[in-house]
């Protein structure tokens, strides 16, 4: 990884992927595009010390998600096991060590994950975006399963993700029929949320991000980790944890001025504390 400083503006450049932090949006860009962005073994720990630099950093109030090249990602480096089928399960716990480290540290922060799916997605990376809170995809683009038909299960939290934006039961279906959908259909499953024209889609996202880069960060944060432990908790401590969070977003900077954009009718100006 090299680095790169210029105002406001810090650039990590990697392999796989390039990271840049500008006025607090975070834009990580899977870019091995001539390889179709495969899931390997230099992507892994990439997006492990990517994810692990940005939790780092506490100017970053929205993170974009996106990709480069003829698809958005082909999954998982089937070739790591052609090399040598005997060292593949410890091969995989490896990668599989840093991915979900990787995925687990951006969940944690407080800035809200923006995907843009601008063509074909397969294994893994359908599992990352279905943790995205905003996910925009091109009409051109689809979204196949890609596990069982290699004997393998899912990994990336694929089992929670997308359990949580399709229902248990259509994530089940999807994962063990190997379904492929296309756009329409994955914003009927819920997996996205949006679906523009393909010469759009990077816009959009960019401009949602933007959009959220400038909200209060810190209630952003408590939504997403509410929302995300609501299908496990009883309603009695949900409610607690509510109360906690409010509590806690009533102190903040941003509630202040909140409350003082509304009572003097002019548009918040959110710093992100």
């Amino acid at each position: 990884m090299t680095r790169s400083t210029n105002g406001r503006t810090h650039i990590m450049y990697f392999e796989t992927l390039d990271v840049k932090v500008e006025n607090g949006l975070a834009s990580l860009v899977m870019d091995n595009p001539d390889a179709g962005n495969p899931m390997g073994e230099t992507f892994c720990r990439e997006f492990g010390q990517a994810a692990a630099e940005l939790a780092k950093r506490s100017d970053v109030r929205a993170i974009l998600l996106s990709s480069r090249g003829r698809f958005f990602s082909v999954g998982g480096d089937v070739g790591l096991f052609l090399r040598d089928l005997d060292a593949a399960p410890q091969e995989v716990l490896n990668g599989t060590y840093n991915l979900h480290m990787g995925l687990t540290r951006l969940l944690r922060m407080d800035a809200p994950l923006v995907g843009c799916v601008h063509a074909a997605a397969a294994g893994g990376a359908v599992s990352l975006i279905s943790h995205c809170d905003i996910v925009y995809a091109s009409r051109s683009s689809r979204f196949t399963a890609a596990y069982t038909r290699l004997g393998f299960t899912p990994d990336l939290g694929a089992t929670f993700g997308l359990a949580s934006r399709m229902g248990p039961a259509r994530a089940k279906r999807f994962l063990l029929m190997d379904e492929s959908l296309d756009a329409d259909e994955a914003l009927s499953t819920g997996l996205v949320d949006y679906v523009v024209d393909d010469d759009e889609v990077l816009e959009r996202a960019t401009a949602t991000a933007e959009s959220l880069r400038q909200g209060p960060t810190v209630a952003f944060g408590h939504i997403r980790r509410l929302v995300a432990r609501s299908p496990t908790t009883h309603l009695e401590t949900q409610l607690e944890d509510e109360a906690q969070c409010l509590a806690h977003a009533a102190s903040t900077a941003d509630a202040r001025e909140g409350i003082a954009a509304f009572t003097e009718r002019r548009p918040p100006s959110f710093v992100g504390r």
